[in-house]
């Protein structure tokens, strides 16, 4: 296991979540989730992604959506057994049929100090589907 260095807490590396949003989707990755080192495995964190980025698109779609693309996917710390996963999620972009969705994720690690950091963000699309699963229209914005 590799070793881990504390740091003062004024040098840790925070970054915290926005303030004018709350988040979508809350998890806390357990030791099944893991490689036998305890870092999260990065197919468990795109799932969670893609299930937070589906609550708001189907929130917009006012029912049933399929991804149809992930767009863009980067890690940007590791993610470990244990650490509190916030994720906050914003429509950038709606077509006829389609919400793409802008993800964010944070980290708070509870360890020795109390740390948040940024852990993963991604762009992903969605379709609207009828009860046949075939796309349709979004509705109207009220």
């Amino acid at each position: 296991m590799p070793e881990r260095t504390i740091v003062p807490k004024a040098s840790l590396p925070c970054s915290l979540p926005p303030d004018d949003k709350h988040a979508i989707l809350r998890v806390v990755p357990m030791p099944s989730d893991a490689n036998m080192y305890g870092d999260v495995f990065g197919g468990w964190i795109m799932s969670q992604v893609d299930i937070a980025g589906s609550i708001l698109a189907a929130r917009r779609a006012n029912g049933r959506v399929a991804t149809v693309a992930v767009n863009a996917f980067t890690f940007t710390q590791p993610v470990f057994v244990g650490d509190l996963l916030s994720f906050y999620v914003d429509i950038i972009k709606t077509g006829r049929t389609s919400i793409t969705v802008s993800v964010e994720v944070y980290a708070e690690r509870q360890r020795l100090q109390h740390e948040v950091v940024k852990v993963t963000e991604a762009t992903l699309t969605y379709v609207a589907t009828d009860t046949n699963r075939r796309s349709r229209e979004l509705p109207p914005l009220d």
